[in-house]
């Protein structure tokens, strides 16, 4: 059903694999590791532009978020008119709130897809229920019967990349050169979990923390009514603590090699943001500069009058 997925999330891991094969050979683990983490950057990079777009269209958005309120208030009784007058002001501003969506649903295709990928190296229990020959001769998705079974034997302290920590015990079998237990599972996977979470946290921290700053300098217009300001404040919730406890809570299904795939996209974000704002911030600057020395050169000089023409024409 979701081959139209699958099929190329394995050819770029395909491709990132044969890639660091030639420096640490094909059955390495940091081969595998590094394919998975550069899978992570290839999406990314992808979405860097949309990304860059959708942080200035939140910068316009707060700009103009006294006249939204305004629209609001004037139209709260004609639920048509208020849409109207929104998109209106939208289309003046250059601002699409749909384009918004674009980064954070186009991540989700491709968790779903390598989570579903990694998952298929290991086709030993669940509904296929392959014997362990069977698996490691039968291909997954662009991977060779040779290739699964170099996904099969890499391992990173002894735990194999498919591993997770609530694998069922007889799919352990599908891993004959690795000697391991669901203990050494757990002292590989947890770190990775930690790392994750406290790098989903800080990385929402570094956005509200900004939004709060600029919000004190004036920069950026507070919540005009209670109910946005809860509205607000539930999003930077989810941001900082939801999130994070999801990946806690949930952490016992991933992987190992979708534990890579969430750190490489922290730390691409973490980068990322910096960049962005720090560029969004010159870009400010630049636009408040122009806007004083056009105003700076439009004003008459000192000792001169204004020349107004309206008044002059209208006494007769």
């Amino acid at each position: 059903m979701l081959n139209f997925i699958y099929w190329p999330i394995s050819a770029v891991l395909w491709f990132w694999h044969k890639i660091f094969a030639y420096p640490f050979g094909a059955d390495s683990a940091w081969a595998w590791i590094l394919a998975i983490m550069f899978l992570t950057f290839t999406l990314r990079l992808l979405l860097f532009k949309p990304m860059l777009n959708q942080m200035r269209s939140m910068v316009k958005m707060q700009k103009f978020a006294p006249q939204m309120q305004a629209i609001r208030e004037k139209y709260k009784n004609d639920q048509q008119k208020m849409m109207e007058e929104t998109r209106r002001l939208q289309k003046e501003m250059g601002v699409n709130p749909l384009a918004g969506c674009l980064p954070v649903l186009a991540q989700m295709p491709v968790f779903i897809g390598l989570f579903h990928v990694l998952r298929s190296f290991n086709r030993t229990g669940g509904d296929i229920g392959l014997t362990v020959e069977q698996n490691r001769m039968t291909p997954n998705y662009i991977f060779g019967a040779q290739d699964v079974q170099s996904f099969l034997d890499a391992n990173i302290f002894g735990v194999p990349l498919s591993a997770y920590i609530s694998m069922p015990a007889e799919m352990f079998a599908a891993f004959p050169n690795a000697d391991f237990s669901r203990t050494t599972i757990i002292a590989v996977t947890a770190p990775l979990i930690l790392i994750i979470v406290l790098a989903t946290h800080f990385n929402a921290r570094l956005s509200v923390d900004r939004q709060e700053a600029r919000r004190a300098s004036g920069k950026q217009q507070g919540p005009t009514s209670e109910q946005a300001a809860m509205q607000m404040n539930m999003m930077n919730r989810m941001m900082l603590w939801v999130m994070p406890a999801t990946i806690l809570v949930t952490g016992f299904l991933w992987h190992i090699g979708l534990l890579f795939y969430m750190v490489a996209n922290n730390l691409w974000t973490f980068f990322q943001n910096r960049y962005i704002f720090a560029k969004l911030d010159r870009e400010e600057e630049a636009e408040e500069a122009a806007i004083k020395e056009a105003k700076r050169t439009t004003a008459p000089k000192p000792g001169v009058k204004p020349n107004n023409p309206k008044k002059k024409g209208g006494k007769r």
